[in-house]
């Protein structure tokens, strides 16, 4: 089992930042260990099969021939040989992978995977993330965000509202709507109106539907101007210092600037509640059951990490069987939306036998890693092969029981060192490489992420 976990650290000042942030992009490529790394963006992480095999054939013709999908629905490409810029911006520019070059690292915009394609929830999340990456992108004063700053558009049932959004909006129905369309099988309703935060502010703002995008721009132009006049140099709204945090009170004076209406809501739900009715899991993989007949399959890729091969399968399907579409989502996985129900078991067969998780009982689901060695020079080792030699002996943590999921069902992240890159947000089971070892802990809310025990030998760097 875990540790107990351990009382909450003190609070530390935010950072002060005299530079711009260093995040990759589709042209900022990063140097890493292992040759150089992009990041492509992927507004609500949507790709059509003609951009998903674009991005298989970057991975193949100038990277090392796998894809990593991020906490964010994004795709990174490694292995990248020096000078290849030019021809990596060219394939994505043709697939409409680049609307804007200016804009391309600020397009972080994460919405609710399943959005529309189970009973309960509303489709427009979805167009409201397109109507905002457009906006974002014509755009002049967008393209001072950092790479790091994000939109999460929650469709209802809270599987993204609590994964650590600076400008989060959380979709509500429209009155009435959603229980007779149920009953009847039809396709979700339109959302009635959203609950935009901002940071931390347990506070938010009721905005009607058709406003959305553009109060979200609003917000982060909100956000630009408090950290102007901070003088901090913030990348996100929870580095803002004392004095010149952004308030949900402080959005609203923006918004009625911009002619938008909000009303003011003091005790909104928390972020990531779990409201009726049973929403399907978004996080778990298998076969989702649609409105209309339809099936949307929802695939893992082990530790996040695909080879172009496994991914082009996925694109075949989604042409050949499902709508032309794919969605990655925030826990490392892919969906598949529109196949036919007779077709949907035969094709998630396809995609166990090709390697990648497609059932919940998996011991690989809830189970991450960053990068470790090789790729990255600052890990103390090759966390993934140690995860997946720990999983292979039957336990999720170094030393620990055998376990099929993760203990207590919480997700497992394996770091090569302190940084934790792309670690969970909220309560998870913390295997940090160190100098002496695995340290294992509770991290979460209301815990430091410090360790009761340490398992394994010393990791060493090759």
């Amino acid at each position: 089992m875990p540790p107990s976990p351990s009382p909450r650290p003190q609070a530390t000042a935010p950072p002060l930042r005299d530079r711009g942030d260093a995040c990759p992009g589709a042209l900022r490529l990063h140097r890493a260990a292992d040759g150089h790394l992009a990041r492509i963006r992927l507004p609500a992480g949507d790709l059509t099969d003609r951009q998903a095999a674009a991005l298989a054939d970057a991975a193949d013709l100038l990277g090392d021939g796998h894809l990593s999908l991020t906490s964010r629905g994004n795709v990174e490409l490694r292995g990248l040989a020096e000078g290849c810029g030019g021809r990596l911006a060219a394939l994505l520019r043709d697939a409409g992978l680049l609307p804007s070059e200016r804009h391309e690292r600020i397009r972080n915009i994460l919405t609710s995977p399943l959005a529309g394609l189970d009973r309960h929830t509303p489709s427009d999340v979805r167009r409201w993330a397109r109507e905002l990456d457009a906006l974002l992108c014509a755009s002049e004063s967008a393209t001072a965000l950092s790479g790091r700053f994000l939109f999460v558009l929650d469709d209802g049932r809270g599987d993204v509202a609590a994964l650590g959004g600076d400008v989060s909006l959380l979709a509500e129905p429209q009155p009435g709507a959603g229980a007779e369309a149920e009953a009847d099988g039809e396709r979700p309703g339109p959302a009635g109106s959203a609950l935009l935060r901002v940071g931390d502010d347990p506070a938010a703002l009721r905005i009607a539907g058709p406003d959305v995008p553009r109060a979200a721009l609003t917000a982060a132009e909100a956000f630009l101007t408090a950290a102007a006049a901070s003088g901090s140099g913030a990348w996100r709204v929870r580095e803002l210092p004392d004095g010149h945090g952004l308030t949900a009170r402080d959005v609203a004076a923006a918004l009625r600037s911009a002619g938008i209406g909000a009303a003011y809501v003091a005790e909104a739900p928390a972020p990531g509640a779990r409201p009726s009715p049973p929403y399907a899991d978004s996080a778990a993989p298998g076969i989702v059951e649609g409105p209309d007949g339809d099936r949307a399959l929802s695939v893992l890729a082990p530790l996040g990490r695909l080879s172009a091969a496994q991914w082009r399968l996925l694109t075949a399907i989604a042409a050949g069987d499902g709508s032309g579409a794919l969605r990655l989502t925030p826990w490392r996985g892919i969906v598949l939306p529109g196949l036919p129900a007779a077709a949907a078991s035969r094709r998630l067969a396809e995609l166990t036998t090709a390697g990648l998780v497609t059932d919940p009982a998996s011991p690989w689901h809830r189970l991450g890693a960053c990068t470790g060695r090789p790729g990255c020079a600052k890990s103390l080792t090759d966390v993934r092969a140690d995860a997946t030699a720990a999983l292979a002996a039957g336990a999720a943590v170094p030393g620990g029981p055998p376990t099929g999921p993760a203990p207590e069902g919480l997700p497992v992240y394996w770091s090569g060192c302190a940084r934790r890159c792309g670690h969970p947000h909220g309560t998870w089971i913390d295997v940090l490489a160190t100098a002496e070892g695995y340290r294992v802990a509770l991290v979460g809310p209301d815990t430091a992420p410090t360790a009761a025990r340490t398992a394994a030998p010393p990791p060493t760097a090759p």
